[in-house]
């Protein structure tokens, strides 16, 4: 099984945690042939992605650090 994990510092725990909350309904709904795991821990948001083959791997991978980036943007701008 391949894997991927990405750590993400955030300003705040606060925001770690708006970041995490924005993408769970994504980890919910499920992308095909992968495991999401995420954690907060302080300001920071650790995100597993597993998968048994590589595009699927790099398919979740854009998909979710693409999701997070889009929730960072949006803080930036309110």
């Amino acid at each position: 099984m391949k894997s991927a994990k990405f750590k993400i510092e955030c300003d705040t725990n606060q925001d770690a945690k708006i970041i995490a909350e924005s993408i769970n309904p994504e980890i919910k709904h499920k992308i095909p042939k992968t495991e999401i795991s995420f954690s907060i821990k302080n300001k920071t948001l650790y995100l597993k992605i597993k998968s048994k083959d590589i595009s699927s791997l790099r398919a979740a991978c854009n998909s979710y650090l693409r999701w997070i980036n889009t929730a960072l943007n949006v803080k930036k701008t309110i």
